[in-house]
């Protein structure tokens, strides 16, 4: 159901994209009258525009799935725990929640939440000698290359 959920944000965030873009390029364009919706009729009429569409579609059925990832990294939780946290800090998350063996971290400015769509949400777990670090590609791999250059 996740996955459902996440693919739907990225179809409607690839929307609005899209838009933003057919938008300024209408404003920006001297000598062209034509309103949004009938460029983007126009444009969906044409083959070009529908494999735009099915791009889209694709794109964004499939990002969840290369879009998230799991590092494993040697370290203690437990003796290391002020130098996770710290970067964390450092790469722009925060401590929200902990339990046994796990720590909840989520991106403290609002700016970085509404980029990644409030998938901002990066559990770490301890495994043997190891820890797991889950969430977006994005933050996963700031914090990681903040600890562990």
């Amino acid at each position: 159901m996740r996955y459902l959920v996440r693919s739907a944000k990225y179809f409607v965030a690839f929307c609005v994209l899209y838009l933003v873009v057919v938008w300024l390029s209408l404003k920006t364009t001297r000598g062209m009258d034509v309103g949004i919706w009938d460029y983007i009729l126009a444009t969906f009429q044409t083959t070009k525009g529908q494999l735009l569409g099915v791009a889209v579609v694709a794109l964004a059925a499939f990002y969840p799935r290369f879009g998230f990832m799991t590092r494993r990294v040697e370290c203690d939780m437990e003796e290391e725990k002020d130098v996770i946290i710290a970067a964390f800090a450092r790469a722009g998350f925060s401590l929200k929640g902990e339990s046994d063996g796990r720590m909840l971290f989520r991106a403290t400015n609002i700016l970085d939440r509404i980029v990644m769509l409030f998938e901002d949400e990066i559990v770490v777990e301890q495994y043997a000698q190891w820890i797991d670090i889950t969430g977006i590609r994005r933050g996963v791999a700031k914090v990681v290359f903040q600890k562990w250059k």
